[in-house]
């Protein structure tokens, strides 16, 4: 399906959103469209984390990046919609959406998860994906073709114990990815989701403490299937869930 030649996905011309852009592999996928030519909007709840991305992408010789600062725990749609308008003012349009940013939660056995956290993990891993690629599609039907790549997880396949409301959350995450690519097939418009693995994040050290983190691949790793979706190498993958790893 793709190789692990990085510099043959060309993103020239490209402008990409990613979300959670500060950190992790948001920040690794920055960094990585940028080498390949986009301009990349980064997306995330904090400043400076940002700018340090943005710095990085300057410093490389990559095209200037825009910060968007934003919790999307608190964001409305009148947001997403302001940031669509400035997109499409700034740069005429919206080549890719990366929507990378998740809550993990605690996980927790099924009656002890907390009411609180299961609102605040729907709120940003479905509500606030969804009100934002909905006010995002003026800036997305103006690219000759625009990717939007969700965010999946294996527990988001199968179930797992403890795993609540991160778990639902990603089967919801697959589901959308298949209503939307079902409703876009054969538009301009192409809509997948990635599983990025078992990954040397924080938040994966979060949920596995005890885990060896040398042994697990590194976001680095994972940059291929990112660039394959992103790049017009993919034009005809829609509705697929893809494994990075």
């Amino acid at each position: 399906m793709h190789n692990n030649n990085v510099e043959k996905y060309d993103l020239q011309e490209k402008v990409i959103l990613v979300t959670g852009a500060g950190d992790g592999i948001g920040k690794e996928a920055a960094l990585t469209f940028a080498k390949a030519g986009a301009t990349v909007i980064l997306l995330g709840r904090t400043v400076s984390k940002l700018e340090s991305v943005y710095d990085a992408i300057v410093a490389a010789g990559g095209a200037e990046p825009a910060i968007v600062p934003l919790d999307m725990k608190g964001a409305t749609y009148s947001h997403y919609e302001g940031m669509c308008a400035t997109i499409i003012e700034q740069f005429g349009r919206l080549d890719g959406l990366l929507h990378n940013a998740s809550l993990l939660g605690v996980l927790s056995p099924f009656e002890h998860i907390d009411h609180g956290n299961w609102h605040d993990l729907m709120q940003v891993n479905v509500t606030a994906q969804f009100l934002m690629t909905q006010a995002l599609m003026p800036a997305l039907k103006k690219a000759k073709h625009a990717s939007i790549v969700f965010t999946s997880s294996g527990v988001g396949r199968k179930g797992r114990a403890f795993w609540g409301p991160y778990a639902v959350s990603k089967f919801a995450t697959e589901g959308l990815v298949q209503v939307m690519a079902d409703e876009y097939e054969g538009s301009s418009i192409r809509i997948n989701a990635i599983n990025p693995g078992a990954t040397r994040t924080a938040m994966r050290a979060r949920a596995y403490p005890a885990e060896d983190r040398n042994k697990l691949k590194t976001p680095e790793d994972l940059m291929p299937t990112y660039l394959y979706l992103m790049s017009d190498a993919s034009l005809d993958v829609n509705g697929q869930s893809l494994n990075a790893q």
